[in-house]
C-alpha cells in the first residue's frame, strides 16, 4: 500500500454533483436508463434507505442519496423546484434526448441547433432534478454569440 494520498482520488474531478432524491433506487435506476449511468457502489441505511450512492455517466461521478428531512436534505420535488441544472456534454445527445424522454424524462426546453454552436435542449427527470443535454456542432467565436444574444433579446 502507498503511503502517499492523492488528494482528489484517482477518477474524480474537483467539482461532483451530489443528488438528494424521493426514492433514491429509483432515481438510480432511471439514471441508467436514461443517460446510460454505471453504478458504482451504495450505502443503505439500516432502514433501508440509500445514504450514499456513487454512479458515473460517461467519465463524470455522480453521488446520490435518499432524502433525509431529519437532517434538512431535501429533493427538488420536495422543494418545489430547484435552481439548479446539471448540464451533459455527449457525443450523440440526439440518441440520449430519445433515451432520456423514454426513460420518463420531461422537456423543458425542446432540443435544437442553438446560437451558440451546441445542439442543446432540457429536460426534466421524475425526481425534479432538470438537465441539461448539449453536443457541440459547430465552433462559434465570442464576438457571433453577443451579436446573436444582442438580436434575441432586441
Amino acid at each position: 500500500m502507498s503511503s502517499e494520498v492523492k488528494p482528489v482520488e484517482e477518477g474524480m474531478h474537483t467539482i461532483t454533483p451530489h443528488l438528494t432524491c424521493a426514492n433514491c433506487h429509483e432515481a438510480i435506476e432511471f439514471y441508467k436508463r436514461a443517460f446510460g449511468a454505471r453504478e458504482v457502489m451504495r450505502s443503505l441505511m439500516p432502514d433501508g434507505k440509500i445514504g450514499h450512492a456513487m454512479l458515473r455517466i460517461g467519465d463524470s461521478p455522480l453521488f446520490l442519496a435518499d432524502e433525509f428531512p431529519d437532517y434538512g436534505a431535501f429533493g427538488p420535488l420536495a422543494l418545489k423546484g430547484s435552481s439548479v441544472n446539471i448540464h451533459l456534454a455527449l457525443p450523440d445527445v440526439d440518441a440520449v434526448w430519445e433515451q432520456a424522454v423514454a426513460a420518463g424524462a420531461t422537456v423543458k426546453m425542446e432540443l435544437a441547433d442553438q446560437f451558440w454552436g451546441d445542439r442543446y435542449g432540457q429536460i426534466e427527470d421524475p425526481f425534479g432534478h432538470r438537465w441539461s443535454l448539449a453536443q457541440h456542432v459547430r465552433d462559434v467565436s465570442e464576438e457571433e454569440i453577443q451579436e446573436a444574444m444582442k438580436n434575441m433579446c432586441a
